[in-house]
């Protein structure tokens, strides 16, 4: 199909010609996912279909946009406005998010405008209200833009509930999804599309030119990446060098507190003034307005971000991206290089800075996949049920509802087309009477079936219900204060302090401590100096490597061939690992005993991610503690376990045997807060605790409470109830990512484990993350690059004279 006159002659205006991809939207015959690169006009791909069809007149909601995030939204509104203008159109375009007036939230119920931007949270809101049907009764169109973002959390599922009413009320309705980045295509069509409807209904995959490959590369710095750390500020001269030559800059960092010192760190030595930002999550939305407005209107040369850059607000003046420490996840990297030269047909440039020797390897691994245009991505479960409990809860807010009808329309959503009618049932049943432990107490009685149909008992519970829409919980932060003395040392995330039993010891200030108790939400902890301590990092759930650039990287460690990819240095270090013991590889899991300071050490290389590997290890000690062993502590990377102890392990295989780890997992589950936390969790998002209220928000530590009393009740009366076993589930799956040790397992059938004399090579980083050094200062970094030196002479590498040469010098 071409394009009508009137839209041709906007294209011929602007010097444009309309995408191959475009066009295809214009001709789908039915719902369609469109896969194109950033700077590929995806979105006003998405628009062009209800923009011409709004051209002879429309009155009523005829077009829905539904965006990750509330930046993204105003962002395409902005953009919008321009053709809608040039052309004349007489179209309303307007945003629904949690910023949106309450005036026009009001309005818009009874006079929506033709084109609504919109978020999952406002959607699900705007459905629960008894005018949804007149609203979406003549709807024609849902653009559902980043996709595979909203796919990759339970706000996907949200939506995709909410997408099964939308079609419900308007059956002739037609959905576009837009993504830049989607390693399963055909996967992630079934998620949008309608569940159990004919094959020539299925959304039609449209695929757009890739465009030019990126210029992406390691930075080339003086001064080499040391052994371990996560900062990257080795790199700060060469990043402001790179900044100052381009235009605009956005530099990703992959946690808000590295952001924030990294920050802080570049204005140090911003001896020039660049004018520079900062973005991320943890700040106040004027602060990230602020930033945004600047980038937009060219005011800044650079501004560090985290996550909440990845997605595609249109900076056209960004023509470099830095990316500072391993991406950790392939299909992140490419998202964030889109940023870079966001327009059709322009390389994106970006350039990576490895925080640490084994981020090295990491790095080149995740060069190579992005070349090879090989994308990341865990498969998705099945639509998680908290989030069908509230869905029904909210269902009940708009009028009445058939079980039977609810049931069929919820599984035409894709996450929900394999769910079972006692699935469905047991939902219905927590929404309407908590279960059965809760049917005893009035307040969980929320449902009353009449003549068939199910809805409010009480109607007055419609505002406490919408005030609680989402999926979103918020990390808390808890305080740790010394014992009896009130002087708080500082804060760990709440995930953190989750994994605490009595006697764990941990690094706060400079300082080891032992934890003592969780009082209030306070996190008590007494002095414990002599000791080392158990667990050296708190840094809650940071991203983790994924699975399959892990085995990108465990490949090329295990084959010395390909080591030439690699930094000199680096090439160096895996030389002398092969000689002094040996070299992971596929199939093969590798682990070694080593004495080291009057302790004797275990590093266990089993690249399965950090969270993973914390995990293991916090089972390992339970089952060498069994065995008389006397374990002290461990240290958990994405790379590898190292263990310290009083005694040696000597056989690995009898601490690995599947069956003990996984039921040493639920023991330890039922002796910490993991699962409270995680059932605190899906008890808020599944509607039974409520943390909004008229006038107020609940703290943390109140919700918390309710949460506590309510989990140790059910695990005492009702430990089969439906929010346990999302719990048990969740917990194992998410928090502690069991599921990763497992496949670690699986695909390594050989076990080699080495008993040394010595520290071998690769565990001499490890041994650095320990902190076994206290190092305070500003000669800190001279005297770590000492202990590093010193380390590894240990291991046996002597450090050449020109150690600060070029490391990237044959990674490209």
């Amino acid at each position: 199909m071409s394009l009508p006159p009137r839209f041709a002659e906007w294209f011929a205006a602007r010097g444009w010609s309309p995408h191959a991809h475009q066009l295809a939207l214009l001709d789908a015959p039915s719902d369609s996912l469109l896969i194109a690169p950033t700077g590929g006009g995806k979105t006003l791909a998405g628009f062009l279909p209800s923009l011409i069809e709004l051209a002879g007149g429309w009155s009523g909601l005829h077009t829905l946009y539904v965006s990750p995030l509330k930046a993204l939204t105003a962002d395409i509104g902005r953009n919008l406005a321009r053709p809608v203008a040039d052309l004349g159109l007489p179209i309303r375009i307007e945003d629904r998010t949690g910023d949106t007036r309450q005036a026009q939230r009001q309005r818009q119920r009874t006079d929506p405008p033709q084109i609504l931007l919109t978020t999952p949270e406002s959607l699900a809101l705007l459905l629960s209200y008894p005018e949804a049907p007149k609203i979406f009764a003549i709807l024609r169109r849902v653009v559902l833009d980043e996709l595979h973002a909203l796919a990759e959390s339970k706000r996907g599922d949200q939506l995709m509930l909410g997408l099964a009413r939308l079609r419900a009320l308007a059956p002739d309705l037609r959905v576009t999804g837009l993504s830049a980045t989607v390693e399963d295509p055909p996967a992630l069509a079934a998620f949008m599309g309608r569940a159990e409807a004919p094959p020539e209904t299925a959304p039609q995959i449209i695929l757009a030119d890739p465009g030019p490959a990126p210029d992406i590369a390691m930075l080339a710095t003086a001064r080499p990446a040391p052994w371990s750390g996560a900062g990257g500020h080795y790199a700060i001269p060469e990043v402001l060098a790179a900044v100052e030559a381009a235009q605009t800059t956005i530099i990703f960092i992959n946690t808000r507190a590295q952001a924030e010192l990294f920050f802080q760190a570049l204005w140090a030595a911003n001896e020039k003034n660049l004018p520079i930002g900062l973005h991320h999550g943890s700040l106040a939305r004027e602060a990230r307005e602020k930033v945004e407005t600047a980038m937009a209107a060219g005011q800044l040369k650079a501004v560090v971000a985290t996550g909440s850059l990845d997605l595609g607000i249109d900076w056209g003046a960004v023509d470099l991206v830095i990316q500072i420490g391993a991406p950790k996840n392939v299909k992140r990297l490419v998202q964030r290089i889109g940023r870079a030269n966001h327009r059709w047909g322009a390389p994106s440039v970006a350039r990576i800075v490895p925080a640490n020797r084994f981020e090295q390897i990491e790095c080149v691994a995740a060069l190579e996949a992005v070349h090879a245009r090989d994308l990341d991505g865990e498969p998705r479960g099945p639509g998680p049920l908290d989030v069908l409990c509230q869905h029904i809860l909210l269902t009940a807010c708009a009028g009445p509802f058939e079980a039977t009808s609810l049931y069929r329309e919820v599984k035409t959503a894709g996450p929900y087309r394999d769910l079972s009618r006692a699935a469905f049932d047991d939902c219905l049943d927590f929404a309407a009477t908590g279960g059965y432990a809760l049917k005893a107490y009035d307040r969980w009685q929320r449902l009353k079936e009449r003549d068939g149909m199910w809805g409010l008992r009480d109607p007055r519970a419609v505002r406490d219900l919408r005030m609680n829409i989402g999926t979103i919980v918020e990390a808390e932060m808890l305080k740790v204060r010394l014992r009896g003395r009130g002087a708080p040392l500082g804060e760990v995330e709440e995930a953190f302090a989750a994994t605490l039993v009595p006697g764990d010891t941990f690094l706060i200030g400079g300082q080891t401590v032992r934890y003592d108790a969780l009082r209030e939400m306070v996190v008590e902890v007494s002095p414990n100096p002599a000791k080392q301590p158990k667990i050296a990092v708190f840094s809650g759930l940071k991203l983790a490597m994924s699975t399959q650039l892990a085995h990108r990287v465990l490949d090329i460690i295990g084959t010395p061939a390909r080591h030439v990819v690699l930094p000199p240095d680096t090439q160096d270090w895996l030389a002398l690992q092969a000689e002094v013991s040996a070299l992971p590889r596929p199939g093969l899991l590798l682990s070694e005993t080593f004495p080291f300071q009057g302790r004797w050490h275990l590093a266990l290389y089993g690249f399965a991610g950090r969270n993973a590997l914390q995990t293991l290890g916090l089972l390992l000690t339970r089952e060498m503690e069994e065995a008389g062993l006397g374990p002290l502590g461990f240290l958990a990377t994405d790379y590898a376990l190292l263990v310290w102890s009083l005694d040696p392990v000597t056989e690995i295989d009898p601490l690995l045997d599947p069956a003990r780890l996984k039921a040493g997992l639920g023991d330890w589950l039922g002796e910490n807060a993991v699962m409270k936390r995680s059932f605190r969790n899906i008890a808020t998002v599944a509607g039974l605790i409520q943390r909004n209220y008229p006038g107020l928000r609940r703290s943390g530590r109140q919700a918390t409470f309710s949460s506590d009393i309510l989990y140790d009740t059910l695990r005492k009366y009702d430990p089969d109830h439906l929010l346990m076993r999302i719990t048990r589930a969740e917990a194992a799956r998410g928090l502690v990512d069991f599921g990763r040790i497992e496949e670690m397992l699986a695909r390594s059938p050989e076990r080699s484990h080495r008993l040394l004399d010595r520290v071998p090579p690769m565990a001499a980083p490890l041994l650095l993350e320990v902190g076994q050094v206290p190092i305070k200062g500003q000669a800190r970094e001279r005297l770590a690059e000492a202990e590093a030196a010193r380390l590894m002479a240990e291991a046996g590498l002597s450090l050449k004279p020109d150690l600060g040469r070029d490391l990237t010098q044959g990674a490209a």
